[in-house]
């Protein structure tokens, strides 16, 4: 039997993530009353997830509501943010009460991880579409934003991008892996991307730019790159690929999913050259897992150096009002 909305919110949404002090009055009303600490600024970011656009038809329940706390997430650890609201349009074909507890679910348990409390939101009905907005701190005068880089800083990346994008591969049968355990690793990179909020926070007082990975590194990277009115070019040799990656697709193609795939969710920043040693020092590379790839450079343009010749590229991010090629 259907539910009604009354009764989809109060069984999955009411009591959805971290029970926080801060939240005066959420879920149930016609609007939320959150308490803004005094030496705090407010950060917001929203998205859109879309069945057949962000993520295949069918895709399971619990990814959908896992991916569309996770690249909110991702926004504000990029700001070097610390997460705390979070509010939830949720559009569906039928109030299905399976798919549902599995949605939220997913949902709830990202956001009790990053201490994020549900506080209002909408349903209706309609096409597959998740959206949430996400509200944050951040203490005044230290958010990182993308415009902060200068020639001569080093670009570093976390993680190991190109993962999430084999795993679309896998989760669309455009991809054909043997390994079980090699499939279920990229599988769970696109599916369950962790968002760097830890990273994001700790970058404070390093990077004089941040920028999260969601259409491709060259393309984000040229974002950063324009923001902070500087070009960059970053090193064919230095891209951290993951095991998985490479005996999925080999070298080459792991090389070119790791530069213009999209849904990794990771961070790309810089660093002045004064800051890199300190940096290292008390966030070991090895142990949060980034690496450096590049540096940014005063001519405009983003280049990727294979063996100090330029490679070219045809495709640098994913644009959702570009123009069908």
């Amino acid at each position: 039997m259907s539910l009604s909305e009354f009764e989809l919110i109060d069984r999955f949404f009411r009591n959805c993530g971290a029970a926080r002090s801060d939240v005066r009055l959420g879920v149930g009303d016609d609007a939320a009353l959150l308490e803004c600490p005094r030496d705090r600024q407010l950060v917001a970011a929203i998205d859109t997830l879309v069945e057949g656009v962000h993520f295949p038809a069918g895709a399971p329940a619990a990814s959908v509501g896992h991916r569309v706390l996770a690249v909110n997430l991702s926004d504000l650890a990029a700001m070097g943010a610390e997460p705390a609201w979070g509010l939830l349009a949720l559009t569906i074909p039928r109030a299905d009460g399976a798919w549902l507890a599995e949605f939220s679910e997913g949902l709830c348990a990202l956001a009790r991880e990053f201490q994020v409390a549900l506080v209002g939101g909408d349903t209706t009905s309609g096409p597959l579409c998740a959206t949430l907005q996400i509200l944050g701190f951040s203490e005044p005068a230290t958010a990182l934003t993308r415009s902060g880089g200068k020639a001569g800083d080093a670009v570093f990346v976390s993680g190991t991008p190109g993962d999430a994008a084999a795993g679309l591969l896998l989760e669309q049968s455009r991809l054909s892996v043997l390994e079980p355990d090699v499939a279920a690793h990229l599988r769970s990179r696109f599916l369950f991307p962790a968002p760097r909020v830890a990273l994001g926070r700790r970058l404070r007082g390093y990077a004089s730019a941040c920028i999260d990975i969601s259409d491709g590194l060259l393309g984000d990277a040229a974002k950063l790159a324009r923001a902070s009115s500087c070009g960059v070019e970053l090193e064919h040799e230095r891209l951290p690929l993951s095991v998985a990656l490479k005996r999925a697709c080999g070298e080459d193609r792991a090389h070119a999913l790791a530069l213009l795939g999209g849904d990794d969710y990771e961070l790309l920043f810089s660093v002045p050259p004064a800051r890199i040693g300190a940096l290292q020092r008390d966030l070991p590379p090895a142990e949060w897992s980034y690496a450096r790839i590049g540096t940014l450079v005063g001519e405009l343009g983003a280049r990727v150096l294979r063996h100090g010749n330029v490679m070219d590229f045809a495709h640098s991010g994913f644009d959702h009002f570009a123009a069908p090629s």
